[in-house]
């Protein structure tokens, strides 16, 4: 049986690993389309997405639209005659034409285990939300936010420690091998839809700035998992003498509380403690506003943060 020739739509680090499959597994990638190159930095150079980075080394057809819901660029997706759509975080909302716009559908690859963590953000709301396992779905894109049928599913438990970054890094293989599976018994006629049941549905909004910032008078596992679930980007962070504290790593221990919310305590080999609704946040590593980020025991050998000072 002949592969189908695949388009592929992609743009961050997540979908690389799902377009490197197709390619070391000799699927015909007609054409890749992502996200125009971005201005990145401090010097705001012009970058290209990962997608593109790769698509170039292997000398595949890119198209970069700032919107796919244009004729212009309908015509130039007809143009590659894709038989299946592969989509990977691309990036913009897909218009009727393209998810039919192939015989064979468009598929999509989504680090959540549907309907759960519907949205742009499931990976880090499944860890800020304290959620002990994820995993991936493949499913056959329609009009709705990720309200596709199931084509296929797999299942991992989160690590107590994984933070967004390794979890992140780990899903983005889980996908691209579900998406290998997925496409193999798509093509033999073996793979059964299962509709979403949409009461079951939760959502994963964009982050937006606010969503990073530490409540200190929170419970110490909702704060724990925030930093987990923004490490390494965008990152947790909270405030010391009006400069933003990044806070990339923490641990947590329920106890009684001496002292305010957000206030300091005497470092431990743990780390240095901060007061919460119920217990201590240990802070680990850390950033200053203006400074590397660093442990927070180097942190505090160049840096008086004394017992009794607040956070936020």
């Amino acid at each position: 049986m002949s592969r189908p020739n695949i388009v592929f739509m992609g743009t961050p680090e997540f979908a690389v690993p799902s377009l490197e499959i197709l390619i070391r597994h000799d699927y015909p990638v007609v054409g890749v389309i992502t996200q125009p190159d971005r201005p990145r930095g401090r010097g705001q150079t012009l970058t290209p997405t990962p997608i593109k980075i790769i698509a170039e080394r292997h000398h595949l057809t890119i198209l970069q639209p700032e919107k796919v819901k244009n004729h212009q660029f309908f015509d130039l997706f007809q143009n590659l005659s894709p038989e299946l759509v592969v989509v990977a975080a691309f990036g913009q909302i897909l218009p009727l034409e393209i998810l039919e716009g192939a015989p064979m559908g468009c598929i999509n690859v989504h680090p959540s285990l549907l309907p759960k963590y519907r949205g742009a953000a499931p990976i880090n709301w499944t860890l800020i939300r304290g959620e002990t396992k994820t995993g991936v779905t493949i499913m056959r894109m329609d009009e709705g936010l990720d309200t596709g049928d199931i084509l296929m599913q797999e299942e991992t438990i989160i690590g107590p420690d994984e933070s967004f970054g390794v979890l992140h890094d780990r899903l983005a293989k889980v996908g691209a091998e579900l998406l290998l599976k997925t496409i193999e018994m798509v093509q033999h006629g073996a793979i059964r839809r299962i509709p979403q049941d949409d009461s079951s549905a939760t959502y994963a909004p964009r982050l937006n700035k606010e969503d990073g910032c530490i409540r200190w008078d929170r419970d110490v596992y909702s704060i724990v998992n925030l930093i987990r679930g923004l490490s390494p980007v965008p990152c947790a962070y909270t405030l010391y003498r009006g400069k933003k504290m990044k806070i990339f790593s923490s641990a947590g221990d329920v106890a009684p509380v001496s002292g305010s919310a957000g206030e300091v305590g005497m470092e431990t080999q743990r780390g240095l403690p901060v007061a919460a609704k119920d217990g201590y946040v240990y802070l680990k590593d850390i950033q200053l506003e203006g400074k590397k980020k660093m442990p927070v025991h180097d942190f505090l050998k160049g840096f008086r943060l004394l017992p009794g000072d607040k956070l936020g």
